[in-house]
């Protein structure tokens, strides 16, 4: 599985998750809380820090009727239009370069979903690093095309889409350019849950894919993130607030400092704990060894009596002879006088 190495940050199975916080709208209509939205992911510990560049005209029309406006009562955005939604959520264009600026100042990556050909065009005057393709837009191959062009790496959201499609994507991103593919496993519900989020997907995309893999998570919590990192996840993406309280469109299932900076710890514990496959005890282990049960004399015992349930016992610590010797012993005479607490031996054995 080939790994890719972007502004110097490895991704692969070798290396620690590579952990995305995506701002969205959270920064609700204003640069200086954006700012501090960088900031406090930097803090938490992410390695990247992503947002969304488009603009309302460029997502939909300006029209409060029918399908477009959002019916579903369940949804967060329920009585919105499209256009509202996207008023609301959208960054700036002119903020841009000043989150991208933070970003760096930070030492972590800042980078941008694109959701059409001008707002390729204008990050590629930013020279972002890499791209994102939301789930939504995973089956736009003219935008596939274009971003794909431009021989960045390039991270893939799954999405609603089937492997048909899928495989159509990804072939038409490396047949136009772009030799380093990421693909994110993602349940487009906002939020999703657990049960919906089918993470044991990602090793069946990896190895259909030949790609590196990850998990753009909807849900609430950490939990689901760190149950990727061990089927393989090697990215994570998670949308980040300063508060929830603070509302915003995506806020809802978003995390929040404290819990980004524990998304960041735990997955890292997880890609940790995958190692290697192993048996018997580890370099570490080798002092706890002593403490296994073993066969030792319990009572004082003179030469020529018998070895019996009473005076042999399998206890701890673990320097005697292993229990499962011991009907080699129970009935038969010891050959020499034996106190209390020796360890059991051949030797002692007529």
């Amino acid at each position: 599985m080939k790994e890719l190495v972007i502004n110097g940050r490895a991704i692969g199975m070798k290396h620690k998750p590579f952990i995305i916080a995506e701002m969205s709208g959270n920064h609700n209509q204003s640069l200086g809380r954006a700012l501090e939205i960088v900031d406090a992911a930097a803090k938490s510990g992410v390695d990247a820090l992503k947002i969304q560049t488009y603009t309302p005209d460029t997502m939909t029309l300006d029209l409060n009727k029918n399908e477009f406006l959002i019916s579903n009562q369940e949804s967060l955005w329920h009585g919105n239009s499209l256009y509202e939604l996207y008023q609301k959520a959208y960054t700036p264009w002119e903020w841009h370069e000043a989150i991208f600026n933070r970003c760096k100042e930070h030492g972590i990556i800042g980078f941008s979903t694109p959701f059409d050909a001008t707002a390729v065009d204008f990050l590629e005057t930013l020279n972002v690093p890499l791209y994102k393709i939301a789930s939504f837009e995973n089956t736009d191959l003219p935008l596939i095309r274009k971003i794909a062009a431009t021989g960045k790496p390039m991270i893939i959201s799954t999405g609603m889409a089937t492997i048909a499609e899928l495989a159509e994507t990804a072939q038409v991103a490396k047949e136009a350019g772009c030799a380093e593919l990421i693909l994110l496993k993602c349940t487009s519900t906002y939020p999703a849950s657990p049960e919906n989020s089918n993470v044991i997907t990602i090793p069946h995309m990896r190895d259909l894919f030949d790609c590196q893999v990850g998990l753009s998570d909807h849900t609430l919590g950490v939990g689901v993130a760190i149950a990727s990192v061990v089927l393989g996840a090697t990215v994570i993406e998670k949308h980040f607030t300063l508060a929830r309280s603070d509302g915003g469109v995506d806020a809802a299932f978003s995390l929040e400092p404290s819990e980004m900076q524990l998304l960041v710890t735990e997955t890292e514990r997880a890609w940790q704990a995958l190692g290697k496959i192993s048996y018997g005890a580890t370099e570490k282990e080798l002092a706890s060894l002593r403490f296994r049960r073993s066969l030792y004399v319990v009572e004082d015992m003179k030469q020529g009596d018998i070895f019996s349930a009473n005076n042999l016992k399998a206890i701890r610590p673990g320097l005697g002879l292993l229990p499962k010797y011991l009907e080699k012993f129970l009935g038969k005479k010891v050959n020499c006088d034996v106190l209390k607490g020796t360890p059991l031996n051949w030797e002692l054995l007529c």
